[in-house]
């Protein structure tokens, strides 16, 4: 038997929105960031699986049961006159973290842009998550230390929705 084992990368499937949600509340305990964690698998399942699906997932399983999830969805660079693609979310489970896991992941997304022409794979990664980034220079990114992430929602996205442009 030994120790190996089997690590399979799939596209999720309608049927893994239950999943997905679970996999997003446990990365939201790890981020500490669980109190954000609104989702529900209802609002997966329809932006993920419904007519226009705003993004992708990719399920990692290891000997056959989920281990961690990639969501993604397609950018567009103006200064390169082509899309590419962003990893909003990349997780493992932390028992099964150092196994290659995550690697496969990045890798399996790096050939999808690839093979779909993009011209840009990025992703932001929470400045105290040593791991991660140690984990992201190691597999050759870079950090843009130039560039801040800028954020409207909730109220302020409202509010700025509501000015007049005049």
């Amino acid at each position: 038997m030994g120790n190996a084992v089997d690590i399979r990368i799939r596209q999720a499937r309608v049927e893994d929105a239950g999943q997905i949600l679970a996999f997003i509340r446990e990365l939201g305990e790890y981020e500490q960031l669980a109190h954000e964690v609104v989702a529900t698998e209802a609002g997966l399942t329809e932006q993920l699986f419904g007519p226009q699906p705003a993004a992708e997932v990719l399920i990692a399983e290891v000997d056959g049961k989920p281990a961690g999830f990639a969501l993604f969805f397609r950018n567009f660079s103006t200064f390169l006159a082509q899309p590419g693609l962003y990893l909003e979310d990349l997780y493992v489970r932390p028992a099964l973290r150092g196994q290659g896991i995550g690697k496969r992941l990045m890798i399996h997304l790096a050939r999808l842009a690839v093979q779909r022409g993009y011209g840009r794979f990025e992703w932001s990664v929470l400045d105290w998550n040593a791991p991660a980034i140690g984990f992201y220079r190691r597999i050759g990114a870079i950090g843009l230390q130039e560039w801040t992430v800028q954020r409207l929602t909730g109220d302020a996205l409202r509010g700025l929705a509501g000015q007049p442009i005049d």
